[in-house]
């Protein structure tokens, strides 16, 4: 359907909308998804974001610690010093002057601390946006917002005048309503509710069928998210799949994010049986971008090559992943690999490929921008990391590996190469001088 014509967020929309601050999104970018005004997207998650306001930690965090005069807050204190020096009691739980020193980000876009590089750190009001809670408001504000009494005292007393007298006769409440339609000025639904309430002088003995029936249980509603992605892709068709073809290799597929200020993000893939793994630079975080890397790859190696080196894909639930289909075949439609989902929440289940982005992590910390970056840099990144001997390998390195597992003409065509071990650098001193 169309989003002009649905008013209200779905579930799925609300997890875009999580999803997109986790990955530092602006609004307006985030709006463009869910397909809703920027002022949607702000007032929804303004009106349901969680956390304390008052945040007690270890540090200080009140807004008059640098210059507040109080002293004696303690009854029995004889001390002539400032209560916020002093290290007996913690004058933030006493004292009535408390304000704490929020932060700016939670006062203007994007009013949360999703996706902030800080928050373990930072001391001050945490405030966190989550679809599944903000979809539960909604649900219990829509239903509130339509129980009660819709009619006054007079249309009750006349709706009441007319529907007594004419149930004591047996008939029934459709009858009464397809007969009355034009003096009823509600709904045959809420008639029957206005009686089972006992607003009326009629009661639900006097309906025919009413106490005939036993009340009907509510149905387990599963939530409104399109997991049409995911069919016959799951983490358990996966381990299917590898049980049948014990000797298929695997790929673990992810992306790895810069700052919130840009939208360049690094896609990485792993070989399993090597550790091989392989750096992409991406312009955006779109399945357009994903696509395009796939394409190149194929036009590169070839199909068959492709089809030998890439036969199965593990990744996440990212959006960027969320299009099966044209990463699996080819423009002509030509099938070239498989692609499969881990559960969500449960990145254990590619533990090798997050492992390895603690390497990256040492050469790029988490939240710097990628923008001064080239593919030939991350190529170069990929190479020290690969040239890396690991413990699990038997002190081998990927590199080493990857010569006798993996394709010839796939280390040739994405530039892989040795380093000399003790020329391998993980720090951001690769970068300062290339």
């Amino acid at each position: 359907m169309d989003s002009r014509y649905r008013k209200h967020l779905t579930l799925q929309d609300r997890y875009t909308i999580e999803e997109g601050l986790n990955h530092g999104y602006t609004l307006t970018r985030i709006a463009e998804e869910v397909g809703k005004d920027k002022t949607t997207i702000s007032k929804e998650i303004r009106k349901h974001r969680i956390g304390n306001s008052q945040r007690i930690g270890k540090t200080n965090d009140c807004m008059n610690r640098f210059q507040c005069p109080i002293q004696h807050l303690c009854k029995d204190c004889l001390m002539d010093r400032d209560c916020c020096k002093c290290r007996k009691e913690d004058c933030r739980k006493i004292c009535p002057e408390y304000r704490s020193d929020s932060c700016r980000y939670t006062h203007r876009a994007p009013y949360v601390c999703n996706g902030c590089s800080m928050v373990y750190d930072c001391h001050r009001p945490h405030f966190y946006y989550r679809a599944t809670s903000a979809y539960s408001s909604y649900v219990e504000q829509l239903k509130s917002s339509r129980e009660g009494i819709m009619l006054s005292k007079e249309q009750l007393f006349e709706l009441d005048c007319l529907l007594t007298p004419l149930l004591k006769q047996g008939q029934s409440i459709a009858h009464i309503y397809a007969m009355h339609k034009q003096e009823i000025p509600c709904s045959m639904k809420t008639l029957y509710n206005y009686i089972d309430m006992g607003i009326f002088t009629a009661r639900n003995i006097d309906l025919p069928k009413k106490v005939k029936y036993k009340k009907r249980k509510n149905r387990r509603k599963e939530p409104e998210t399109d997991y049409a992605y995911r069919e016959g892709r799951t983490y358990k068709d996966f381990l299917e799949y590898i049980s049948a073809n014990g000797e298929t290799p695997v790929v673990e597929l992810d992306t790895v994010h810069g700052s919130k200020a840009t939208g360049r993000v690094m896609m990485t893939m792993l070989f399993r049986s090597s550790t091989l793994m392989l750096i992409f630079l991406l312009p955006d975080c779109t399945q357009k971008s994903v696509r395009a890397v796939f394409d190149r790859l194929t036009d590169s190696l070839g199909l068959e090559e492709f089809r030998k080196c890439f036969p199965v894909i593990l990744t996440d639930n990212g959006s960027e992943f969320k299009d099966p289909v044209s990463l699996e075949k080819t423009e002509g439609g030509q099938t070239r690999t498989r692609i499969f989902y881990c559960d969500p929440l449960a990145s254990w289940q590619k533990a090798r490929l997050e492992k390895n982005h603690e390497f990256i992590r040492r050469v790029i910390p988490k939240g710097q921008p990628l923008d001064p970056y080239t593919q030939e840099d991350m190529t170069l990144l990929a190479n020290h990391i690969n040239s890396t001997a690991r413990s699990s390998l038997n002190n081998r390195t990927p590199y080493e590996l990857a010569e006798f597992i993996n394709s010839e003409k796939l280390l040739k065509t994405q530039s892989l190469e040795r380093i000399d071990p003790d020329r391998v650098i993980l720090t951001p001193q690769l970068f300062k001088h290339r």
